[in-house]
């Protein structure tokens, strides 16, 4: 990153801290690495982005439960995983400033595909880059360089031993990802719910990876919050389910605004050990300087029921009472974060435009992911006939849209402020609407005003804000 340009993560990171969207979390403590806050504005967006994809999901299907599991399970849940045994990343530290590094991305810049790659493999390229002196620290430019050892990304926690050390027989693990839930409560919403199959199961909620580097603003971060959905299927199924479901996700990225060339699918060469296809949609970012992963769609077979069933002892077959058979069912996996959907919508939004020689910034998000839907000003906030009547078009739009009332700085400035956080539409109630009852609306994009009667407001703002499609 340059010293001397601003970029455009520089420009989001300070449009979410200067309008309310994100905070450095525990910022008056000098910040803690890799974990953010959300804040009025901020919340309200994500808030909105999780709702229009639970609604996709789980509301508008017949085939899909909710669920929200706990975060802290049974410790022998990522035991019978694989994340105990598996689920790290290769670390390398220097000794002379104890920065600690990713090795395999370190490799990666110098042209060597270590993803997946066993320790052996990664220790020899990293001694290849000794010899040829290119294996220097990031931070300092030390040549004092560990070898790479594994990482556990697991975050440990002492629930329910306070005065106790970490020991294999205490530890409780924070969930990596929210899908362990998932399995675990299989068989209660098979006995509960009744589910035919192919059927899935959906939930919103966070999950916790002790990152080596995390960075990229919001993009990688230690506390992150996951939407996912395990589609539960008869193996014979799953060609045609997998089709079926990358068809829905991609066109919902089209529904909210993307356009083709904005997202694309990555096909992993290399696949998990549970995983027999597995694809991820990638979005361009501005920010990040190129396409990046925001949601992955995996094949999973039958990998994680049978695991569970193994581990606990406990039968998690289905019966299929059409064709008497009894199987484990294969998964097929939609996984997406909402904080780096959270950062593609902003950085897709994220707009400035010369206007009469000033520039303007503005958030064109989608109507339906905007955090306030309606702003509505008084001309004048020192004269109380134009502040009542403003008020009476607020009451009449706060109970049926998020709306805000603003009465602080002159007009352009208030229209400054609600572009930037995206707000499709302003109300001024001015000297001619206690006249003749009209009320200027200005469109956030084209800046295109229009006289409305108060009293029929909510029919056009009807018009605006369309329910979400639904297939």
């Amino acid at each position: 990153m340059s010293n001397n340009k601003i970029t455009m993560m520089d420009k989001i990171v300070s449009l979410c801290k200067r309008r309310g969207f994100v905070f450095p979390s525990s910022e008056i403590y000098g910040g803690l690495a890799a974990t953010y806050d959300y804040g009025h504005y901020g919340t309200l967006l994500k808030n909105n982005i999780r709702d229009a994809w639970w609604r996709d999901m789980v509301e508008s299907r017949d085939d899909v439960y909710g669920l929200d599991s706990a975060i802290f399970t049974h410790p022998k849940t990522w035991v019978a995983s694989g994340h105990v045994e598996n689920f790290g990343d290769p670390q390398i530290d220097c000794r002379q400033c104890k920065a600690r590094m990713r090795a395999d991305q370190i490799l990666e810049e110098h042209g060597v595909d270590a993803d997946k790659a066993s320790l052996e493999f990664i220790n020899k390229e990293l001694d290849k880059l000794r010899a040829a002196k290119k294996l220097t620290c990031q931070t300092c430019g030390s040549a004092d360089i560990t070898p790479a050892k594994v990482f556990s990304l697991m975050v440990k926690s002492n629930l329910g031993s306070p005065t106790e050390s970490l020991t294999e027989e205490n530890v409780v693990y924070l969930r990596p990802e929210t899908c362990g839930g998932i399995y675990l409560e299989y068989k209660n919403m098979l006995d509960s719910m009744h589910p035919k199959l192919p059927f899935g199961i959906a939930q919103v909620g966070k999950a916790f990876r002790n990152e080596i580097v995390a960075r990229q603003f919001i993009f990688r971060t230690r506390e992150f919050e996951q939407m996912e959905m395990q589609y539960f299927l008869h193996p014979s199924m799953m060609k045609e389910k997998y089709e079926m479901w990358k068809e829905i996700r991609w066109k919902w990225y089209l529904e909210y605004g993307l356009a083709k060339n904005d997202i694309e699918w990555y096909k992993h060469e290399k696949l998990a050990h549970y995983a027999t296809d597995a694809y991820d949609i990638r979005y361009d970012f501005k920010s990040l300087e190129g396409f990046r992963e925001v949601e992955g769609i995996h094949a999973r077979s039958d990998w994680d029921l049978s695991r569970h069933a193994k581990f606990s002892g406990v039968d998690l077959s289905y019966y299929d009472e059409k064709t008497k058979e009894k199987f484990i069912p294969h998964i097929m996996e939609t996984s997406v974060g909402l904080n780096r959907l959270f950062l593609m919508f902003i950085d897709h939004a994220y707009v400035e435009e010369e206007i009469n020689g000033e520039t303007r910034t503005v958030l064109k998000l989608d109507k339906r992911l905007a955090p306030i839907k309606v702003a509505v000003f008084p001309l004048l906030k020192n004269r109380p006939e134009l502040v009542n009547k403003a008020r009476e078009a607020y009451e009449i739009l706060k109970p049926l849209y998020m709306t805000e009332f603003d009465d602080n700085g002159n007009i352009g400035k208030r229209y400054r402020r609600q572009d930037e956080i995206g707000t499709p539409y302003c109300v001024t109630v001015d000297f001619d609407t206690l006249k003749d009852g009209n009320v200027t609306v200005r469109d956030r994009d084209t800046m295109e005003q229009k006289r409305i009667k108060i009293n029929e407001l909510t029919k056009f703002f009807e018009k605006q804000f369309k329910p979400v499609k639904t297939r």
